[in-house]
C-alpha cells in the first residue's frame, strides 16, 4: 500500500519514467507470448521455440536494465534523515523499490497479455487476419499458466535486480567471539552501519560516500575494468573470425523474417558487447583524466573532475549504447547490397533494445545532474557564471563523443570484416 502511494503522488517526470518501463515490458511480454504462439502453432519437436526464445533475452535484459535506472532514480525511494524513525530504514525503502519496479512492469506485461488476447480473437472485438497470424496460434487454446509463466519473467527478474543493486552496503563490525582476560563476555558490537558510506540509493555503490554534506569525500579510485573489457572484446573479436572461416554452421533464426548468421558469430558478438560494458566506466574515467592535462583552465578542471566522478554511473550505460551501436552499424554494412526483410517481431525486438539502451543513458544522465546538484548550486552561490558551467557539460559530451564514437566504429568495422567477405 505505501508503495502505491509513493507511485501516485510521484513527480510527473518520475511517471513518466515508470510509464517507459511499462511499455518497455509490454513489447517483452509480447514477444514471450509470441514465442509462445509460434510454439503453439508448430508442435513438432524442432529447436526453432527455443531459438524465439533465446532471442528474446536480449530485449528482456534491456527492459531490465532500465528499469534498474529507473528505480535508482526514484527520489521517493532515497533515504533521508528521520525515517527510519518511522520504520523506513535503508532495508525498507529498498523493498519498495522493489516493489515499485514490480508494480510497473508487471502492469506492462498485463497490457501485453490483452493486445495478444485481443489479435488472436479471444476478446471482444475484431482479431487479426493479416499474414503474421502464425505467431498468434488462433486455432490453439492459450494455455494460461504458461503465458503468465512467461509475462512474470521481466517483472520477477527487474524486481530482483532493482533490489540488489539498491541494497543496503553498510560497514558491519565483525563480530568478535574471544573472551576478555577476566572470563567476562565482550560487549555485543553495535549494529549500526558506518556513517561514511551511503547505504542505499543512487550513492550505494560509491564506497566512501559520506551522508554527512559538510564533510569532504574522499577521491574515488579508478575502474578496473579496461585490461578486462579489453581482453573481452579482443576474445569476442577473435571468437567471430574464427566462426565467419570455419565453414557453414548453423543459423539462429530470428523471430521474423530475418536470416541470422551462424552461432559462433553471435557468441562473438555477445563477448564484444560485454568487453565494451566493462570498458564503459574505465574509458569515461580516463575521459576526465585526459581533459585535466596539460595546464588546465577552470572549465577543463571542472569537465574532467566531473567525469570521473560519474564514471561508474554513465561509464556502464555508454557502454551499452556503444554496444548496441556497433551491432547496428554491422548489421548494416553486412547486409548493404542485400538488406534483408524483416518481419514484425524482428522490428519491434530491434526497436525495444535501442529504445531502452538509449532511455537507460539519458536516466543515468539525468540521475547524475541531481547528484551533482549541491555542487552545481555551491559553486553558483560562490559567484561562478553559468556560462562555465554550460561549457563543462558540452565538454564533457565532446569529449564522450570523441571517445565513444570512433570507438564504436572500430568494433563494428571489426565486426563486420569477417561477414563481408
Amino acid at each position: 500500500m505505501l508503495a502505491l502511494r509513493l507511485a501516485r503522488g510521484a513527480h510527473p517526470l518520475v511517471q513518466v519514467r515508470r510509464l517507459l518501463v511499462a511499455a518497455a515490458s509490454a513489447g517483452t511480454g509480447f514477444l514471450l507470448l509470441c514465442t509462445l504462439g509460434y510454439a503453439m502453432a508448430h508442435p513438432d519437436p524442432s529447436a526453432g521455440a527455443a531459438l524465439r526464445l533465446l532471442w528474446c533475452l536480449a530485449p528482456a535484459a534491456a527492459t531490465v536494465h532500465f528499469a534498474v535506472a529507473v528505480a535508482r532514480t526514484d527520489p521517493g525511494t532515497r533515504p533521508r534523515p528521520g525515517l527510519s524513525a518511522i520504520g523506513l530504514g535503508p532495508g525498507r525503502l529498498m523493498a519498495i523499490s522493489a516493489v515499485t519496479t514490480a508494480l510497473s512492469t508487471t502492469l506492462g506485461s498485463m497490457l501485453a497479455l490483452l493486445v495478444f488476447l485481443h489479435l488472436r480473437g479471444d476478446l471482444p472485438g475484431t482479431p487479426f487476419d493479416g499474414g503474421a497470424t502464425a505467431f498468434l496460434a488462433s486455432d490453439y487454446p492459450l494455455p494460461l499458466p504458461a503465458a503468465l509463466t512467461l509475462l512474470l519473467l521481466v517483472p520477477l527478474a527487474a524486481s530482483v535486480a532493482s533490489a540488489v543493486v539498491l541494497r543496503p552496503r553498510g560497514a558491519w563490525p565483525a563480530r568478535s567471539r574471544r573472551v576478555r582476560a577476566d572470563g567476562a563476555s565482550p560487549r555485543k558490537p553495535s549494529r549500526t552501519p558506518s556513517r561514511t558510506r551511503a547505504e542505499a540509493g543512487p550513492y550505494a555503490d560509491q564506497p566512501g560516500r559520506p551522508l554527512d554534506p559538510q564533510q569532504p569525500a574522499p577521491p574515488l579510485p579508478a575502474p578496473g575494468g579496461l585490461p578486462w573489457g579489453t581482453a573481452v572484446l579482443a576474445a569476442g573479436l577473435a571468437v567471430e573470425t574464427y566462426a565467419s572461416r570455419s565453414g557453414p554452421a548453423p543459423g539462429l533464426a530470428l523471430p521474423g523474417r530475418f536470416a541470422g548468421g551462424p552461432a559462433g558469430v553471435l557468441g562473438g558478438w555477445t563477448l564484444t558487447a560485454l568487453g565494451l560494458i566493462l570498458a564503459g566506466p574505465a574509458i569515461t574515467h580516463l575521459c576526465g583524466r585526459l581533459l585535466q592535462a596539460v595546464r588546465p583552465g577552470v572549465m577543463r578542471l571542472l569537465a574532467g573532475r566531473v567525469l570521473q566522478e560519474e564514471a561508474r554511473r554513465i561509464g556502464r550505460p555508454l557502454g551499452v549504447v556503444c554496444a548496441v551501436a556497433s551491432g547496428a552499424y554491422a548489421m548494416a554494412t553486412v547486409y548493404s547490397g542485400a538488406r534483408p526483410s524483416f518481419g514484425p517481431l524482428s522490428t519491434l525486438g530491434a526497436l525495444l533494445v535501442a529504445g531502452c539502451t538509449l532511455a537507460t543513458l539519458l536516466t543515468a544522465a539525468v540521475e547524475a545532474k541531481h547528484a551533482r546538484a549541491d555542487t552545481t548550486a555551491a559553486l553558483l552561490r560562490l559567484g561562478a557564471p553559468t556560462t562555465v558551467l554550460r561549457g563543462a557539460a558540452l565538454l564533457r559530451a565532446g569529449a564522450l563523443l570523441a571517445a565513444f564514437g570512433p570507438l564504436t566504429w572500430a568494433v563494428a568495422e571489426l565486426a563486420a570484416m569477417p561477414l563481408a567477405r
